[in-house]
């Protein structure tokens, strides 16, 4: 593949990137034409290969994903940049750094709790994430900061949402806001789909004086020789039933 060439505006966009993966990613397309993942593993030093990808695509640089053949004949995969008439200008900049007041505002008004399982967490162990995720919308930092447009997530629901998010249809192609803040991983006070597929989910805690109250549900979920959450659908189903 031939060396990229550019309009000279499209270049400065390019070069205004300061990630320094992307930057690595960036600069190997400009030169080369594409970037394998045996390059950005072996002449980078890179072990996940499409996390560097991501960070130029979360820059807002449309990138293509295509295969190639590798030295030794094998199928790999290669990034080259997409349609760049399509570059976000508002993710240019990077992510920009909320302040510790902000992620304090965001602990009280959420009482400590993961805003998804509801599990109460010291403030160092939440994390803060955007509603609707930063590969969609990007960040304005012309926008004085919501507390509403956030929230705190404990680093097993961060993950959970990060790998539902990476394979919903909207991140790959759509990418409407509108979708994200009516899915789980957006409001799950009040949504309509999880990732496009119609699912309902329940995140539950059982903390403290509570575990008594878990350890019976489960013994007889044991009983019954029934996988606890099937267990507690039973009996969720039974008692509310008309």
């Amino acid at each position: 593949m031939k060396k990229t060439n550019l309009p000279q505006e499209v270049r400065k966009l390019l070069q205004s990137i300061t990630n320094k993966r992307a930057r690595v990613v960036i600069d190997h397309i400009l030169k080369k034409g594409f970037i394998t993942t045996a390059d950005l593993e072996k002449k980078y030093g890179y072990n996940h290969p499409p996390r560097a990808a991501r960070d130029v695509r979360e820059a807002g640089i449309p990138l293509e994903t295509f295969r190639v053949k590798d030295k030794a004949g094998r199928s790999i995969a290669a990034y080259k940049f997409g349609d760049l008439s399509k570059v976000q200008k508002n993710k240019l900049s990077g992510r920009s750094v909320l302040s510790k007041e902000f992620k304090n505002g965001l602990y009280e008004s959420h009482k400590g709790k993961c805003f998804i399982c509801s599990g109460t967490f010291e403030s160092r162990y939440l994390q803060i994430d955007h509603r609707v995720p930063y590969e969609i919308a990007g960040d304005d930092v012309s926008i004085e900061r919501n507390l509403d447009d956030f929230m705190l997530l404990c680093g097993s629901c961060n993950r959970a949402k990060s790998w539902s998010c990476e394979h919903c249809v909207n991140w790959k192609e759509k990418k409407e806001p509108n979708i994200c803040k009516q899915c789980y991983w957006g409001s799950p006070e009040n949504y309509l789909h999880i990732a496009l597929k119609s699912i309902r989910r329940l995140d539950i805690h059982w903390e403290a004086h509570e575990i008594k109250s878990y350890e019976r549900i489960k013994a007889i979920a044991n009983l019954e020789k029934t996988p606890l959450p099937d267990f507690v659908k039973k009996v969720l189903d039974k008692n509310t039933s008309t």
